[in-house]
């Protein structure tokens, strides 16, 4: 397929469109810029996520699972920070790290050292198959840095991997739903970086990365995949301009 050909991905009962992206991205060199911010990553986060507490503490509330121990898969996992507050509220969960940086599970591995119930795997989720079946899949700031078909394939891929009554839950940077509106998200986060205490040069270096490898999808665009891929109860638990958690159930 062409890169400059619209999409219409074909169901039984019906047809999805889905825009031409506006750029591509080799997955290399997103897994080089997170292995070259590694050891800077946990840091930064909070001078990089505007309401950074709100946002987590959304994707946490929303993976509301009856059981003490659920399995969890956490796809992009990094460093292990959405991890770590799951465990917080899931003590006795077993969790999947899985990201397609070294350096990002090196340093999670680290901060999770003699924790049974713990694996972590390398892979590009591109193209791995997801290793087992999961009571709760959860992603956080990851999925943004595929493209539309790639973002859909996987939403297809983590429905399949969850159990029965399982809940996906997307932590994640969303497109405006129009552009004056994602003019102004935008406007709104470079303005949250640039008052920040990080040093000036840190922030061109992480808005110029955000504009030269993330490629955001608007959220109602999102919705309706998970919908038509099936899941149930889809819906959004928190919005902060390009900050949203939205989730679905099998």
């Amino acid at each position: 397929m062409s890169e400059s050909q619209d999409v219409l991905w074909m169901r039984p009962t019906l047809w999805i469109y889905i825009p031409k992206a506006p750029h591509w991205i080799p997955m290399d060199e997103v897994k080089v810029a997170f292995d070259a911010g590694a050891s800077e990553y946990d840091t930064q986060r909070r001078w990089i996520i505007p309401d950074i507490e709100a946002f987590y503490g959304a994707a946490v509330w929303a993976a509301a699972w009856p059981g003490e121990a659920p399995s969890i898969l956490d796809i992009g996992a990094g460093t292990g920070l959405l991890s770590a507050l799951l465990l917080q509220r899931y003590p006795k969960a077993s969790i999947t790290l899985l990201d397609n940086s070294e350096k990002m599970l090196e340093i999670a591995k680290k901060r999770f050292a003699g924790r049974s119930g713990m694996q972590f795997m390398v892979a590009d989720y591109r193209h791995e198959s997801l290793p087992r079946k999961y009571d709760l899949i959860t992603s956080a700031l990851s999925i943004h840095h595929l493209d539309r078909e790639e973002k859909y394939a996987l939403y297809q891929r983590i429905f399949g991997a969850l159990n029965p009554g399982g809940i996906f839950v997307n932590a994640e940077e969303v497109k405006g739903e129009s552009a004056w509106q994602q003019e102004r998200n935008f406007a709104y986060w470079d303005a949250f970086v640039n008052d920040s205490p990080l040093p000036v040069g840190k922030k061109a270096e992480i808005l110029g990365r955000r504009d030269r490898l993330d490629q955001e999808e608007r959220l109602s665009v999102q919705m309706g995949w998970l919908t038509e891929i099936g899941f149930a109860d889809v819906d959004v638990v928190y919005k902060n301009r390009s900050f949203a958690v939205f989730t679905g159930r099998r």
